[in-house]
């Protein structure tokens, strides 16, 4: 047998067997471990107990079912998703912080995404127990003698990039910007007890809360003689 000793001959070689392309390696830091609490919770926004808690409620959706080809553990995954939460940043950067290719860390993203929207109903939900909207309407009176308060309304714009299709432009807001307008409900401890996500950003406040929900519980009188502090935009009328 002869024995190449050429570097083109290894580079047919390997070019023969890896079909053109060379498989690049990525380093995946442990950055769970690796870094200590404050300096955790400076990067992903959350502590290591809260990442724990979070990963023991969706790491059946992010696992695989072998570890072939290097797969990404369900913690990088989640924090690799975390740390786009927090930074706002361009995906490319966090691929390269976490150490996995654009297209793996887009997947990722979306994975945790959905498999962190699974748990929307376990907390986020109104007060609608007379003991919960009581205790509601104690913290609000503490904060500035608001009498009857449950809740705080108000709307949002969150920014994406344009749809495209037929008519992209119903997602363009009067800064004009494309963006969904989200409708939110949080209560005297800034927690989000409520959300409205399926509004293009042309929609008006008023709009999104003349066809909620919640619209229709004041309507049926499901929180007696309680209000929401509604933020200028959003028309109640009577309600």
């Amino acid at each position: 047998m002869d024995i190449i000793h050429d570097d083109d001959d290894l580079e047919i070689i390997d070019f023969i067997i890896n079909g053109g392309l060379r498989r690049q390696i990525y380093i995946r830091n442990d950055h769970f471990h690796g870094y200590d609490n404050e300096s955790f919770r400076k990067r992903f926004r959350i502590s290591k107990v809260c990442a724990i808690e979070i990963l023991q409620q969706i790491e059946m959706y992010l696992e695989f079912p072998t570890d072939r080809n290097n797969c990404v553990s369900p913690m990088n995954q989640l924090l690799l998703t975390l740390r786009l939460y927090s930074t706002g940043g361009h995906l490319l950067s966090v691929a390269d912080f976490c150490g996995v290719h654009v297209s793996t860390a887009c997947r990722i993203v979306r994975r945790v995404s959905e498999a962190i929207a699974r748990l929307y109903r376990q907390y986020i939900q109104m007060a609608t127990t007379p003991d919960d909207m009581m205790a509601c309407q104690r913290e609000f009176f503490n904060i500035a003698s608001f009498p009857r308060v449950v809740g705080v309304i108000d709307c949002t714009h969150i920014k994406i990039d344009s749809l495209g299709g037929e008519d992209p432009e119903i997602f363009r807001n009067r800064k004009g910007y494309f963006s969904i307008n989200v409708q939110m409900i949080c209560d005297a401890n800034l927690k989000i007890m409520n959300v409205v996500a399926r509004w293009p950003g042309s929609s008006h406040d008023s709009t999104i809360f003349s066809n909620s929900r919640v619209r229709v519980n004041f309507e049926q009188n499901i929180y007696e003689n309680c209000y929401y502090l509604e933020i200028a935009g959003i028309l109640m009328d009577d309600t």
